[in-house]
């Protein structure tokens, strides 16, 4: 019997709009980002378990019970390698316009990072991913037709370095380096960070009623599909689907458990360590995509209660079945063939979110 660490959302809240414009409705508190001195919020952390809703691993209470931060992160080949990414608990991978992809990660405990970047700017599907786990959210610019009243509205805990389209920017988060050029050397600092959320008087601690997305297990797959090499764009390259450019993949490595991520040709590294990006879990959620506009800018699906394909990796097998998510703040839930929760082994979790058109062009060995 699997012994669960974390019990995954499973409530369902007002459905809403497949698109990425801004959704209808609120859902309680959720939506209430400013900091508040409650015997609610105080009891939220003296009650916390000191395992993380992010990884499943130890962290202490305080941890656990603080909202993560959300950064847009450049993932063009000028802009690697990035810096940090080795401490992120979550990335996401997405494609954008000119077909490339770009990256969001999840960071717990960052006040003392000194550098994460490079950092890029916003697209609304990212800030409904961020949204699912009630995170802080950090980029440098964003596409404002689109996702400028959404960034602006209380529904985002929002941290911007750039002033464009933007009501308050931030103030100490952010600054460029000398060693690469524009728009390419942009970064920010936990301590930054802190600083602006102070100023924006941001809740740092989880809203009441948040329910973890995933649920994590000890999970060997017995049943699963081999799965030890990843191609998100394929072998083949198909320059529409946005992971043939970046020639993303993941190797599994046995010895240790883990999923290798390489990227244009090359070991995908952490600049600041110098060492292989490794995750226990991969996972691709297939999406419905458009294109909005002449420019190329992008439109994915982030809810849907139709049984959406998801495939979940671990320990170098495959478990495949559908994801839903029908609550505006609420978490995408990842389901087997049965309707029940596919647990995840503790640790790293990486997130493609593929192109759903261009879904036969995944290639897994």
């Amino acid at each position: 019997m699997r012994k669960f660490i974390a019990i995954m959302a499973l409530g369902v809240l007002t459905v809403t709009l497949w698109g990425c414009g801004l959704p209808q409705g609120n859902s309680g508190d959720a939506n209430n980002n400013k900091e508040e001195t409650s015997v609610e919020a105080e009891e939220t952390v003296e009650e916390a378990t000191s395992v993380s809703y992010l990884t499943g691993l130890p962290v202490p209470p305080s941890v656990q019970s603080a909202r993560p931060l959300a950064v847009m992160l450049n993932n063009i080949k000028e802009g690697c390698p990035q810096s940090g990414t080795a401490d992120a608990s979550i990335i996401y991978e997405a494609p954008v316009e000119g077909r490339i992809t770009r990256l969001m990660g999840l960071f717990e405990d960052y006040g003392d990072m000194e550098k994460i970047g490079s950092i890029r700017s916003s697209r609304d599907y990212f800030v409904y991913f961020a949204l699912e786990y009630d995170a802080i959210y950090a980029h440098f610019g964003q596409a404002t037709p689109y996702v400028g009243e959404l960034l602006n509205s209380d529904r985002v805990a929002n941290i911007s370095g750039a002033v464009a389209g933007i009501d308050d920017p931030a103030t100490h988060a952010f600054f460029r380096s000398t060693d690469r050029k524009a728009p390419h050397n942009v970064y920010l600092t936990g301590e930054g960070v802190q600083k602006d959320i102070e100023k924006f008087q941001y809740r740092t601690y989880l809203r009441s009623g948040y329910r973890p997305k995933f649920v994590f297990a000890e999970n060997n797959m017995e049943d699963g599909q081999e799965a030890t090499v990843l191609y998100p764009g394929g072998k083949e390259s198909n320059l529409a689907n946005g992971f043939s450019h970046t020639q993303s993949r993941f190797e599994y490595h046995p010895e240790d458990g883990l999923y290798y991520r390489f990227q244009y040709g090359a070991e995908h590294i952490d600049e600041l360590t110098g060492e292989q990006l490794a995750f226990t879990n991969v996972i691709f959620q297939y999406c419905h995509g458009e294109v909005r506009d002449e420019n190329d800018y992008l439109a994915f699906g982030c809810h849907g209660d139709d049984g959406h394909k998801v495939q979940v990796f671990t320990r170098g097998k495959m478990t495949e079945g559908t994801w839903r998510r029908t609550g505006n703040d609420d978490a995408a839930e990842y389901l087997d063939k049965d309707g029940n929760p596919i647990p995840i082994n503790p640790g790293k979790t990486w997130i493609c979110i593929i192109w759903a058109e261009y879904g036969d062009d995944v290639v897994i060995e």
